[in-house]
């Protein structure tokens, strides 16, 4: 169809009027009829609509009654990407900023690797800008381990080389639309974390790989959703953890992650300490 783009960015929003501002102005630079924006937004009772709009009337709204989640919210709008014809995905959460060039690696990775099923970038700390947050994802459902690449360190060369990786972050990943239909989209059973461990792990199980695009480069607020409350996120995290073990049936992932679960107490313990101590 003449008319219909390549891609389509979907971005939810819940109560983050601020922040998705933000993305949708480092965003600007790749809309295109090619390139459409849509933003989902979760029941936000912070007027997110009313700005969105008067900022960007260019960028599309879908409007749910209520907050459904993450993986509710993006499955709504790629029922909508569907509607739109688009070949490509873009799911990009809100609290981030991306390269201008971010958006076109993604694409000509799938477009050049039939057996890429998500292309997913480089992310940075926004507030450090030159460490890491995710380069790569590592899971290993027999151990517990689950956890991101690079986590914490300064970029570096060993960062830069793309190819396969364990799993994909939700923060931002591209997929074709068929292969995210196939898949069956977000398990919304997942209230908040490990969908996107999931939907990876599916993604695998078709024979298709996850490839990490280091040139495709994104800044992640990390924490935005849940501001200063680091054990709050571990609890939540946790639960993700245990039904991803529980729905794969990797048992003794779960009872190691148990074990180790009040070391990661201890972690969060600290990290609430350090932003406590920051003041942010």
């Amino acid at each position: 169809m003449m008319n219909s783009p390549l891609s389509c960015i979907v971005v939810p929003n819940w109560n983050g009027a601020e922040v998705t501002l933000a993305c949708l102005e480092s965003l600007a630079a790749v809309m295109s009829p090619l390139c459409r924006v849509l933003v989902v937004d979760n029941g936000s009772t912070d007027g997110s609509p009313e700005k969105i709009r008067a900022a960007f009337p260019c960028v599309e709204l879908l409007l749910l009654p209520a907050n459904i989640g993450y993986a509710g919210g993006n499955n709504a709008g790629f029922r909508r990407v569907l509607e739109l014809h688009a070949e490509f995905v873009i799911f990009l959460n809100n609290d981030t900023i991306v390269s201008s060039d971010f958006c076109a690696p993604l694409i000509e990775t799938l477009q050049g690797n039939p057996s890429a099923g998500i292309a997913v970038p480089k992310i940075f700390y926004q507030d450090r800008p030159d460490t890491l947050w995710y380069a790569g994802g590592v899971v290993m459902l027999s151990t517990g381990l689950i956890r991101h690449v690079g986590l914490r360190k300064k970029d570096a060369p060993e960062f830069d080389r793309p190819g396969a990786t364990g799993y994909a972050t939700g923060c931002c990943f591209a997929m074709r639309c068929r292969d995210f239909e196939a898949v069956g989209g977000f398990d919304e059973r997942f209230s908040m974390y490990a969908e996107d461990v999931d939907l990876s792990l599916r993604v695998r199980s078709l024979g298709m790989s996850i490839d990490y695009v280091p040139s495709s480069k994104v800044w992640h607020k990390v924490t935005a959703s849940l501001p200063g409350d680091p054990l709050g996120k571990l609890v939540k995290k946790s639960f993700g953890a245990i039904r991803l073990f529980y729905k794969h049936r990797a048992w003794s992932g779960m009872v190691f992650y148990l074990l180790l679960l009040p070391l990661r107490i201890v972690g969060s313990l600290g990290e609430a300490l350090r932003v406590k101590n920051s003041g942010t």
